[in-house]
């Protein structure tokens, strides 16, 4: 029995000897690289958005602008808030200012109007609140928010949500406060333009270029926070000269926005005809969840295969449950910025 014991003790001591020294050593590179507390990356929108069509003035006032959404939403982070919170507060900035399509700067439908989405995701709970179509809401992702916390509701519309905005003392405006003379132009002249006889390939051709641009300039946000939450967020004017009530992906959850705190956060910009579609947003967590891809082979797939051959054109900002970023487009560019808690503002990219 004695000597039982003893080979028993020393085989008890072996284990426990590999397991310290199995903690002791990293297995993989990835145990050498320090992981990130919080992550925040946003989109501006995407188009055919090149160097050469941009002054250099309007180029400083787009990046001046980002970074000022970005550092909101950084703050927050760093200083403990939710992704939630950063989230929303970050693209409350992009919403007040005329250059983004969403809020001050939305795009004017074919009845020279402006109705606005949005919608929000909370990764923690998969809880989600979403509008659409609305015309006097100052910051229509507070109000995407207010459905998501105050209501048993996931999506209010119209002259509902208006009235919900206006129980939850959200910020109304007149209408007229989102006229801005650049947006009111460009429906002029898609109008101008619709007149015009053309054949039917001169008219394709058309639509193909010139009116592309029309169909983006969303914005958005992902965030993980400190305690390990992620929470999505997405807000637009929609497409310039839209009718009879048209809604694109934005509010919806799974298409422009989604969240899991299991895999990772994604907002969306591009044709939101083709985005509904692929479920873009949420492909993109389940290719993650489902086949165990990493978040940037995830959304390579959902925008570079699956959108672009349905035909659509876009791109997505996402943060996975670790940290990492990814800002996926297939068009000629993609407004955007991010920041780790791991890295020096100085590298933000824009």
């Amino acid at each position: 029995m004695p000597k039982l014991l003893l080979t028993l003790l020393c085989i008890t001591f072996l284990i426990s000897s590999c397991k310290e020294g199995k903690n002791e050593i990293p297995t993989t590179e990835n145990d050498l690289i320090e992981k990130p507390e919080f992550a925040i990356v946003i989109h501006g929108g995407a188009g055919t958005i090149l160097k050469e069509n941009m002054t250099p003035e309007r180029e400083a006032a787009y990046k001046a602008k980002l970074e000022e959404a970005i550092m909101v939403g950084h703050n927050i982070l760093k200083n403990g808030g939710t992704s939630m919170e950063a989230v929303t507060k970050t693209i409350n900035v992009m919403e007040d200012s005329p250059l983004f399509n969403a809020g001050k700067g939305a795009v004017f439908t074919n009845a020279e109007t402006n109705e606005l989405d949005a919608s929000v995701m909370d990764g923690k709970t998969l809880n989600a609140g979403a509008v659409a179509g609305v015309t006097n809401i100052k910051n229509p992702i507070d109000l995407a928010r207010a459905v998501m916390d105050n209501s048993e509701h996931v999506m209010l519309s119209g002259k509902g949500a208006e009235s919900f905005a206006e129980e939850q003392g959200l910020e109304l405006v007149d209408p007229s406060y989102f006229f801005t003379e650049g947006r009111f132009n460009s429906l002029q002249r898609i109008k101008d333009r619709e007149k015009t006889e053309l054949d039917h390939d001169a008219k394709a051709a058309y639509y193909d270029t010139e009116l592309k641009d029309y169909k983006f300039g969303t914005v958005g946000c992902a965030a993980l926070d400190k305690n390990g939450n992620l929470a999505a967020g997405t807000s637009t004017g929609g497409m310039t000269n839209k009718r009879w009530g048209r809604i694109g992906d934005a509010p919806i959850i799974g298409a422009g926005t989604y969240a899991n705190n299991e895999t990772c956060a994604v907002s969306s910009t591009g044709w939101g005809e083709y985005f509904i579609r692929a479920m873009v947003a949420h492909d993109i967590s389940a290719l993650m969840e489902y086949k165990g891809l990493s978040l940037q082979e995830a959304a390579r797939i959902v925008i570079q295969e699956k959108v672009a051959n349905l035909g659509g054109d876009g791109g997505i900002v996402a943060v996975d449950k670790d940290g990492n970023i990814t800002m996926e487009f297939n068009t000629a560019g993609m407004y955007r910025a991010s920041i780790k808690s791991n890295e020096d503002p100085a590298d933000w990219y824009l």
